[in-house]
């Protein structure tokens, strides 16, 4: 997923020639480093044991991030669609 927010960043540099400046690719970053925490956090779930309340712990906020990250994302590119920002 952060290669998906690293081309739709490029994609609206080139974009941004013809339409103008916008903060699209501001708000696209912040998703792209919700998808880093995520993965982050469910690796070190991963490495924990599993009975460890750190590591649910770790597991709630990988999963909390990524479907953030997710509803963020699909908001961006539907309010970019329609020229909304």
């Amino acid at each position: 997923m952060i290669g998906v927010c690293t081309t739709l960043v490029g994609l609206v540099k080139i974009v941004e020639v013809q339409i103008g400046p916008s903060h699209v690719d501001e708000a696209i970053s912040l998703t792209a480093i919700l998808f880093l925490v995520s993965a982050a956090a469910s690796y070190l779930s991963m490495r924990l044991d599993n009975d460890r309340p750190l590591a649910l712990r770790l597991e709630r906020v990988a999963d909390i991030c990524f479907v953030i990250g997710l509803l963020g994302l699909s908001t961006i590119t539907i309010l970019f669609a329609y020229e909304a920002i």
